[in-house]
């Protein structure tokens, strides 16, 4: 055996050896599978898009008492679908007032037209540039989803979206957009020193300071801010009429089931579309 046919061998058998370590290449989602995929990741590996096949099946007509909000997000979202400019979005307010569900029926609706969901945790935002480069050129329209966001200071994937909005070299792909849900305006925690930070002008003009300009800095890059606020007493009762109804309570069952559904609310301190929903399911299930 030659020299070169003994280093052939050894680098052949280093090859394997690499192989052998390195993460076997992430296989393309089934597309025809479902309508929505996770983002995973697997330890020490790279992420895949793993299919939701079972979609809650809420539709638009369910949520109650947010009609500007409902239609704002299905505006946008129709523009997006038809292949017209569109904006990320970003649902802030009150919790459980629909801002999660709202999103999820617009998939339900616009579906059969192509679009497609894609839910992120926080801790995976940056992966966002995989993501978009592997839906990149397809025919469908992804939304990327977001859900309960909030970032503490120093956190990675808050810069990681930043980019991803608006602060990359390269342009936004068509057939993506961002939506994300939270109970905070602007994402991050806001302190009363953050106030210290601004400054008067001699002209008389309020200028925010550095540590403001940054926690705002993210929200902005949003096309679309839609916000949700708290239901009054009788918003939230006409919700649960709504889920009574659904669950095949009469007329007067519903009325009879007032009382309960307000106390099931004081005790809850919370007169919301979810704890409309937890009624609801409770009482019909008792029945």
């Amino acid at each position: 055996m030659t020299q070169l046919d003994q280093f052939l061998q050894r680098a052949e058998l280093l090859l394997a050896r690499i192989e052998s370590i390195l993460p076997p290449a992430a296989a393309q989602p089934d597309w025809d599978a479902a309508p929505a995929f996770r983002w995973r990741r697997r330890h020490g590996q790279g992420g895949y898009l793993q299919a939701v096949t079972h979609i809650a099946p809420i539709a638009l007509s369910d949520l109650h008492n947010i009609g500007p909000q409902k239609e704002q997000i299905d505006q946008n979202t129709r523009q997006f679908v038809e292949g017209r400019p569109a904006n990320n979005v970003l649902l802030t307010g009150a919790r459980g007032t629909g801002k999660s569900s709202l999103i999820k029926a617009c998939l339900n609706r616009y579906q059969s037209q192509g679009l497609r969901l894609i839910e992120v945790d926080k801790d995976d935002l940056a992966d966002l540039p995989d993501i978009v480069d592997i839906v990149a050129g397809r025919s469908e329209r992804f939304i990327v989803f977001c859900d309960d966001l909030s970032f503490e200071e120093g956190e990675s994937g808050y810069k990681a979206l930043k980019v991803a909005l608006d602060g990359s070299i390269s342009a936004q792909s068509d057939n993506v957009l961002i939506y994300a849900t939270s109970n905070r305006r602007h994402l991050m925690p806001e302190r009363m020193s953050d106030n210290s930070t601004y400054v008067h002008t001699e002209d008389g003009d309020l200028h925010p300071g550095e540590t403001v300009e940054e926690k705002i800095s993210l929200s902005e890059r949003f096309g679309l801010w839609v916000t949700f606020y708290p239901f009054r007493q009788d918003d939230y009762l006409d919700i649960v009429a709504h889920w009574l109804g659904h669950f095949g309570c009469s007329a007067e069952e519903i009325e009879a089931a007032r009382g309960d559904a307000l106390r099931w609310a004081l005790q809850r301190s919370s007169r919301s579309g979810r704890v409309a929903w937890q009624f609801a399911k409770d009482h019909a299930g008792k029945r």
